[in-house]
């Protein structure tokens, strides 16, 4: 099989590549692992995976066909963001401040794959490879070649890694660099609220974690609790009570009582910064390029502005163009290192700034959050950057 595009991965970032790119002229494969996604219809079973999607993506998503599929019922708004330090510092952003709907959407992850996969299988040059798994991967000057675990062969003029994290074809590309853990995990899950959210999301900073609630639709919340390996292992051990009284506690009961939803979860966290997320006949997108700490729930958005940008380039190739030279895809790296690295040097630095017990340091974070708080232009500046 012969294509001019092969993206590896339909997540949601590889998914709303090849959705973005659904007029071009290339002819196109996405491989995925797994067999096309599928949402419960059991209205009551949530998805744990939860995700914050800026408007700027939101708009790109509906570009994609993807956005005005949603059950809306099941998207929330994030209207005000309100953020604590942990000695009575505060900062808060709203919307209204800056002339905005909303400053972001929370839904869950299989509602939006599910919507993205709808859109895939009416795209005429689109071919879906699923459940398909890869063997064998490389690259000469022509082409990249593709042998998959039963055999099929493929060519392709240019490879899409979108497989997350772990990346299998970055790794096959021989890119050296090693993610650096953070020695934390984020434990995950949905619980209901006593007390409604009105739309706003919750974040606490203290000297060993990092609490974000994230409000769904009615009165619930989705929570990431950045916390030591140690701490992620204690609490998914826990009776669900007592999970809901220690979360209630680090939230500093804020909205009453809590139930859980969904089962807890955990995951490491870490960070990875590349040289080059693109080789000649590569390209990077997602986790696959980068990896960022959850405190600015920004992993995700970063990944659908990987997929904004390499879908415009890749827009401007016509039938003489050849889309997998690294002149071209080079473009595309240089365009998304500044988004890439401002975002993973700012999370990393509050990581580093509040994730310790250094009394001095202690003070100096609480007295930044009251200053940016009472700067007025510093907050809307903030909050309109996080609308991308």
């Amino acid at each position: 099989m012969e294509f001019d595009v092969v993206i590896i991965g339909g997540g949601l970032v590889g998914a709303s590549l090849a959705a973005a790119l659904k007029s071009s002229g290339l002819h196109m494969a996405l491989l995925e692992s797994q067999c096309s996604p599928t949402l419960n219809s059991n209205p009551s079973n949530w998805d744990s995976r939860i995700y914050a999607v800026t408007p700027g993506n939101a708009e790109f998503l509906k570009q994609c066909g993807a956005w005005q599929k949603l059950d809306m019922a099941r998207v929330q708004q994030v209207e005000e963001m309100r953020v604590f330090g942990d000695s009575g510092a505060e900062l808060d952003f709203s919307a209204y401040q800056i002339g905005a709907a909303e400053l972001t959407f929370i839904l869950e992850s299989r509602l939006l794959l599910q919507a993205l996969w709808d859109e895939l299988q009416q795209q005429t040059n689109l071919t879906l490879l699923n459940p398909a798994r890869c063997a064998e991967l490389s690259w000469q000057p022509e082409a990249a070649h593709l042998t998959l675990q039963d055999g099929r062969e493929i060519k392709a003029k240019l490879v899409i890694g979108a497989d997350g994290r772990d990346s299998w074809v970055r790794n096959q590309a021989g890119m050296p660099e090693v993610p650096t853990p953070y020695h934390q995990h984020g434990v995950v899950a949905n619980f209901s609220t006593r007390k409604s959210h009105n739309g706003t999301a919750y974040q606490w900073f203290a000297a060993d974690s990092i609490l974000a609630l994230l409000p769904l639709p009615g009165k619930m919340v989705s929570i990431v609790w950045s916390v030591s390996a140690e701490k992620a292992e204690e609490l998914l051990a826990l009776p669900h009570e007592e999970l809901c009284a220690q979360v209630a506690a680090a939230s500093q009961h804020t909205l009453g009582d809590l139930q859980v939803v969904t089962t807890p979860s955990a995951f490491p966290l870490r960070v990875l910064n590349l040289a080059h997320i693109t080789k000649p006949r590569l390209a990077l997108v997602g986790d696959a390029a980068h990896n960022v700490h959850p405190l600015a729930g920004q992993g995700v958005n970063l990944g659908f502005r990987d997929a904004r940008q390499l879908a415009e380039i890749l827009l401007q190739c016509d039938d003489s163009s050849d889309c997998g030279e690294l002149q071209l895809l080079r473009r595309y790296e240089a365009s998304r290192r500044d988004d890439i690295l401002s975002m993973q040097l700012t999370t990393d630095a509050l990581k580093h700034l509040f994730i310790n017990d250094n009394p001095l340091l202690s003070t100096l974070r609480n007295l930044g959050l009251s200053a940016t708080n009472k700067f007025t232009p510093l907050k809307k500046l903030l909050a309109r950057h996080a609308l991308n």
